[in-house]
């Protein structure tokens, strides 16, 4: 079983169900923790489930609006999200991230899109409110 603390990789016959059952936690408790599923009768192998609950709590940061992510903006969100982008083994940062938006932020957040399951352009690397949401950026303090 190829299972990290947090999260299950599929195999070839798998289903949730049975994916809950050996992490003893219920159907609706990984579709909970799992938004990005939206039908539970499709999985695929080498998708990676979450089978335990975030491990992180309180308030997170609202989605600001894709116009938010462009080469002109400076701000201590841009560097929370890449924590949390690195936090979820999608960062490509050579330095770490900082509070100026730039190309290794949209190809790491990219990443996070594509482990999502988006797709084309829904995996641009511009922040969507649906996967932003899923990222769960704690909150900044200006």
């Amino acid at each position: 079983m190829e299972k990290t603390a947090e999260f299950y990789v599929v195999k070839r016959g798998d289903t949730l169900g049975k994916i809950a059952v050996m992490h003893r936690v219920t159907l609706d408790q990984i579709l909970e923790w799992n938004p990005q599923i939206t039908n539970p009768d499709i999985i695929r192998p080498g998708q990676r489930i979450r089978v335990a609950p975030p491990k992180m709590e309180g308030e997170f940061e609202r989605f600001p609006g894709a116009d938010f992510f462009q080469p002109s903006v400076s701000s201590p969100v841009i560097e929370a999200m890449g924590y949390r982008l690195i936090d979820e083994d999608c960062g490509v940062y050579a330095d770490g991230p900082d509070s100026q938006w730039s190309e290794a932020d949209r190809k790491s957040y990219a990443n996070w899109q594509w482990k999502c399951g988006f797709r084309g352009r829904d995996a641009d690397g511009i922040p969507g409110k649906r996967s932003w949401d899923w990222l769960r950026v704690p909150t900044v303090y200006e």
